[in-house]
């Protein structure tokens, strides 16, 4: 039934170095409709939940009474759903309403011996609560609730924004919401064992935003990863230090910074801030932001101009369904979007394309490369940015699954110069051609260059309140 199901997606486009792709989206079509055509449909939820006060449900259906393989398929289809519904909304309780089977074999896959002993032990770790699978009846499914707040948008006095990327630091300087300042410099925390290296890095770009104010107010800052109440739960950015250290030296590093500046001084992920500082420029709501750097961070602002307690953390969803798709070298999870939408991705195509760059080259410095390439109209590179475009088009449709979006906005270094027009051009295409019910409903928005660079780090800066 896999097999039968995965064979019958057909994409209206075909990314061109990944001509086995098949998205997540139309994969969980054909699953539907063999489920309806077999006439032993049943409907489930599926809830995650953070607090008590905090969950998310997802309605779907599966095979009922299934054989063998039509189980394959189901598993198949709630473990994926309930991987993307772990990195987007988060949770630490999965509850699986109106099947008993497909409940006790997540969890064996979500375990410490399990296919998912990675996302088992984030999940973890976030929540200070080990993760766990259960099941209920249907008609005692959780309820959903989904909190949210205000962030950010403050612009009086003196601040300093920053944000914190994998490849390079960037700082802002404002005064009554006018930028003085702004500046990015390189950095390679992803592997230093040190995390004096960090806190050294850090503090070096604040004195450098600071030497352009007559006084510092308050900081705000971003960075891909999970903070709750300015402490790291989770950060790429700090994947090297070892997990004493982590404990000790880098869960209340933004604290203790704090304390050290003496001013408000707030912290959050770094998707949260690329969708305030769309809501901010467009003047608009229901703002998903997607940052395409060193990994694939994402933010959202609700209809209200709210955020809520999701995770947003979309490096981790699978968008790729295709049996033997590439593997995220971090979880180990195949099909992922750290994969396609950030520079690991541009690096992984790059040899597809014909572009032979020193496998030892980092991935930051194979992104300026293709984008030398680009910008002397060299075919090769073209085919990168285009693949990645059509792969992001029905990873849209994937998202408005879950988001209520019509803003789109897009930053990050893999947008940057003519690539990112290409992405967004193919996008665009993909949702005319094969989802037209949301080509008319999605605004995309992509900054213009100072702005993709440098938009973050003065959003940040309007996150502390004086």
């Amino acid at each position: 039934m896999l097999d039968k199901i995965t064979k019958a997606v057909s994409c209206a486009m075909v990314p061109c170095l990944d001509k086995d792709f098949v998205p997540a989206t139309l994969w969980d079509r054909e699953f539907r409709k063999a489920v309806k055509a077999s006439g032993k449909s049943k409907d489930i939820i599926v809830a995650v939940e953070r607090n008590p006060e905090s969950v998310s449900v997802y309605p779907t259906v599966v095979f009922d009474n299934a054989d063998a393989s039509e189980m394959a398929a189901n598993v198949r289809h709630v473990e994926r759903l309930v991987k993307g519904l772990l990195w987007m909304r988060g949770g630490w309780k999965v509850t699986v309403a109106g099947d008993e089977k497909i409940a006790a074999e997540l969890a064996k896959i979500y375990s410490p011996g399990g296919e998912r002993a990675f996302d088992y032990a984030m999940m973890g770790r976030i929540y200070s609560s080990p993760m766990q699978i259960v099941s209920c009846a249907y008609a005692d499914a959780p309820k959903a609730k989904e909190p949210s707040m205000p962030l950010g948008r403050h612009l009086d006095g003196c601040r300093i924004g920053f944000d914190l990327g994998g490849s390079d630091r960037k700082c802002a300087a404002t005064i009554d919401g006018k930028l003085v300042f702004s500046e990015e410099v390189p950095w390679d925390p992803y592997f230093q064992k040190d995390p004096q290296y960090h806190r050294d890095g850090i503090n070096d770009t604040l004195r450098r935003a600071a030497a352009h104010l007559p006084r510092v107010d308050a900081i705000g800052g971003s960075s891909a990863g999970v903070y709750v109440n300015n402490r790291v739960r989770l950060a790429s950015l700090f994947r090297g230090v070892p997990e004493d250290q982590f404990e000790s030296k880098v869960k209340d590093l933004f604290i203790e910074l704090g304390k050290e500046w003496g001013v408000p001084f707030e912290v959050v992920n770094d998707g949260e801030v690329t969708a305030l500082a769309g809501s901010m420029e467009m003047n608009a709501n229901c703002v998903l932001g997607i940052s395409m750097g060193t990994s694939v961070a994402g933010g959202y602002v609700n209809r209200e101009g709210n955020i809520t307690d999701w995770l947003n953390e979309l490096a981790f969803v699978p968008v790729d369904y295709r049996a033997g798709a590439p593997a995220d070298e971090w979880s180990g999870d195949l099909g992922c979007a750290v994969q396609y939408f950030c520079q690991q991705g541009v690096a992984r195509l790059a040899p597809l394309a014909g572009i032979e760059l020193p496998k030892d080259m980092k991935f930051a410095d194979q992104l300026k490369e293709v984008q030398k390439l680009m910008e002397s109209g060299d075919g090769r590179a073209a085919k990168i940015y285009e693949s990645i475009g059509v792969c992001f088009g029905y990873t849209i449709a994937r998202y408005c699954e879950f988001y209520d979006m019509e803003k789109l906005l897009i930053l990050g270094r893999v947008t940057t110069g003519k690539g990112g027009d290409i992405i967004l051009a193919k996008a665009a295409e993909v949702l005319k051609v094969e989802f037209p019910e949301l080509a008319g409903k999605v605004e995309f928005r992509i900054p213009d260059e100072k702005g993709r660079r440098h938009g973050q780090a003065v959003a940040a800066a309007s996150l502390p309140v004086i």
